[in-house]
């Protein structure tokens, strides 16, 4: 297995992207640490893993309070006996206006999107030099990349992390820690197939769906575990002199 006994946690991993990846994880031999805002699905996610033979510990917390992402890293370290790798995957889109913005709901997107990732590196750090593997991954998206018009601040966020993340691969990479972005396009996660059956903004389900996949060259939504795929190469030692990259797994979104 190429993971065998890594010891990583993965933000946001109930549901989707973070579920799948948990699980690819768990299938290479990584120990994992599953955390998300709900600890009933980061249970739910650690159950599947401990069922197929793995080792998965549920934590929970809101990553936009004070002091949660320090405790989550070190809740971690201590449940696993280190880090080997480090997955900021969580994320919310926050809000779309752009005239008449809630404070307190922008403050949130910053605090998850970008506030968190920032301060669980830092906490984090330690514990991956010691690994002499370290390898730092960070969720950003396509919206990081290129823009995305319906949610300016969502995209400030985003280009916010792909900016830390080629920062901090230069200053850690002496200390043999790699850090990378990943930029999925449209994913086929529950959040998305509820948007898909009940329609968004006044458009039907059809027509959401047409608008999301008419930048998109492949025409389709990715599946959770395709992205898994892409992180699960990009931690590993298989990508071993790779760092500093906001990686896009979009079905050619960025491509035009």
């Amino acid at each position: 297995m190429e993971l065998e006994d890594w010891k990583v946690l993965i933000t946001g991993a109930g549901s989707g992207i973070g579920r799948a990846g948990a699980e690819r994880f768990a299938h290479e031999g990584a120990k994992v640490a599953v955390m998300d805002s709900d600890l009933e699905r980061a249970i739910q996610t650690a159950d599947l893993i401990v069922a197929r033979g793995g080792h998965a510990v549920p934590i929970g917390g809101d990553l936009a309070e004070d002091g949660v992402s320090e405790r989550v890293v070190a809740t971690a370290a201590a449940e696993l006996g280190g880090l080997d790798a480090l997955w900021c995957n969580a994320g919310i889109m926050g809000p779309t206006e752009i005239e008449d913005i809630d404070g307190d709901a922008y403050a949130t997107a910053v605090a998850v999107n970008m506030t968190s990732p920032i301060l669980s590196c830092a906490a984090a750090l330690p514990h991956l030099r010691r690994s002499r593997h370290g390898a730092i991954l960070i969720t950003a998206s396509t919206s990081g990349l290129v823009g995305a018009m319906s949610g300016a601040i969502y995209t400030a966020t985003k280009f916010a992390v792909v900016g830390y993340v080629k920062s901090l691969a230069q200053r850690v990479a002496a200390d043999a820690i790699r850090v990378n972005a990943l930029c999925p396009g449209p994913v086929l996660t529950p959040l998305m197939q509820r948007l898909l059956d009940q329609g968004s903004n006044s458009m039907t389900g059809d027509e959401y769906r047409a608008r999301v996949l008419a930048g998109v060259p492949l025409n389709r939504f990715a599946r959770p575990e395709e992205i898994a795929d892409a992180a699960l190469w990009l931690a590993s030692p298989r990508a071993s002199y790779v760092t500093g990259i906001a990686l896009p797994v979009d079905g050619g979104y960025t491509c035009r």
